[in-house]
């Protein structure tokens, strides 16, 4: 009964732990999928404004998916990776400082503390508490002192979620061009892309509000009108476009 319990409890925490993981990447989902479905979607309306054959809007649409979705991870990733470096570098400093000039770190710490508000004997014991563990001290200068505080998301998870959500929110608005290049689609399907997508600004609007905490009708509101705005002024460009050009 205690086995079954126990591994009971263990399931639970796994799980528990792949969620917060998953909900740690949850912005990278959701920025990535903005950024994605906004591009397609403007390209798609910027070629159909131009009356392109419905092969060469595919043709440009997964370009630019493929393209902008490896920039946008890349960018995603580099984020991460200087913040990382940047924190680790300031470690590095810190800590010689802390080994080599004690007696100036502790200073430091002793008036990071009195503009806290400290006085007397209780700055002292916190200063000398502090400073009588490496680690806090370190944590301390480096939150207190340079106001950076250490990077825990993988560089590369963190590009990863940004080219997946990209590539699978961008390629939504292709779908049925895909299905119409392949004759498997008879009616136009720039009206029902456009429906789709616009279904889907507000799946992805919900889905940001448990990121920015702005309140589901702003950010839904926010969500849909950028995209409306983005398709909107491509395909007039492209219209446009094909009137003095074409």
């Amino acid at each position: 009964m205690g086995h079954a319990h126990k591994h009971h409890e263990d399931e639970l925490h796994g799980s528990s732990s792949w969620m917060k993981r998953l909900e740690a990447y949850l912005p990278e989902f959701v920025y990535g999928s903005i950024d994605g479905i906004v591009t397609t979607f403007a390209v798609v309306a910027g070629a159909a404004g131009a009356g392109l054959d419905v092969a060469v809007i595919v043709i440009l649409g997964i370009s630019n998916l493929v393209a902008d979705g490896l920039s946008m991870s890349i960018g995603s990733y580099l984020s991460r990776k200087s913040e990382q470096d940047n924190y680790n570098k300031h470690l590095k400093i810190e800590s010689w400082e802390i080994d080599h000039l004690p007696e100036v770190e502790r200073q430091e710490i002793e008036d990071i503390y009195r503009a806290k508000g400290f006085e007397g004997e209780e700055l002292k014991m916190v200063v000398n508490r502090i400073t009588s563990n490496k680690q806090v001290w370190l944590e301390t200068m480096m939150k207190d002192e340079l106001n950076l505080i250490i990077e825990k998301k993988s560089p590369f998870r963190a590009g990863l979620s940004t080219f997946i959500a990209f590539v699978f929110a961008g390629s939504i608005p292709l779908i049925f061009y895909v299905l119409a290049s392949g004759n498997l689609w008879a009616s136009d399907p720039f009206v029902i892309s456009a429906s789709v997508t616009a279904a889907t600004f507000v799946l992805i609007g919900v889905l940001k509000n448990y990121v920015t905490k702005a309140g589901i009708v702003r950010s839904v509101a926010e969500t849909v009108l950028l995209g409306a705005v983005a398709a909107l002024a491509a395909y007039l460009l492209g219209d446009f476009l094909e009137r003095i050009i074409l």
